[in-house]
């Protein structure tokens, strides 16, 4: 499988920028995993995306140095990234050649994310026709649980992260974990929506 990326950036674009996002988070041994769309499409239906997301557990001590580290290829302002992991509000990081976005997302302290970084998996998966990446990634009962929240958060009227969860169930359908989608469900206040992704999804 391969993700398609936005038309005005190309595939080789894309893969770079993300490459060289992971490695300088590898070596600086910040915890990571890609959501969002990227999650949904390793685990479900490709689509086209104009962004990464990016779970991370980065720390005050990590600020300075992933700054420094990532300003040669992207933007990626240490103050306007203090204020972000401060606030625990996600974050942009642009890179230079090739415009592409990454939004990051700080850990919260809610035991449901804390326990979503730890469950993350790794993948194998394309941009294009190239080279695979490797790189963490949620897993799918997370990604379900997480485009739920979303979904919510943005008055249940985005199709595309709706096709996105129909996509997961269609595609991992009784591999998903029913016992861990529900109790985290309650616990995200979105019991309701996972009852009817599962029912339309089937």
């Amino acid at each position: 499988m391969y993700l398609n990326v936005d038309a005005r950036t190309s595939m080789n674009d894309a893969r770079q920028a993300f490459g060289t996002l992971l490695a300088a988070l590898d070596r600086l041994a910040i915890r990571h995993a890609a959501g969002g769309s990227l999650a949904s499409s390793v685990h479900g239906i490709p689509r086209a995306t104009v962004d990464i997301d990016l779970l991370v557990d980065l720390r005050e001590q990590d600020i300075a140095p992933l700054a420094a580290e990532l300003g040669k290829d992207f933007y990626a302002d240490a103050n306007v990234i203090r204020e972000a992991v401060g606030a625990c509000r996600p974050f942009n990081l642009i890179h230079y050649e090739s415009s592409y976005k990454f939004d990051l997302f700080p850990l919260p302290e809610d035991p449901y994310y804390q326990g979503e970084l730890d469950r993350r998996t790794v993948a194998e998966f394309s941009f294009g026709e190239g080279p695979s990446l490797r790189f963490p990634v949620v897993t799918a009962e997370d990604t379900v649980l997480t485009k739920l929240v979303w979904y919510q958060m943005g008055g249940e009227v985005s199709e595309r992260q709706w096709n996105d969860l129909l996509g997961i169930v269609r595609v991992r359908g009784q591999a998903l974990d029913q016992d861990y989608l529900r109790r985290w469900a309650e616990h995200l206040g979105v019991a309701q929506l996972l009852q009817r992704v599962w029912e339309t999804g089937r």
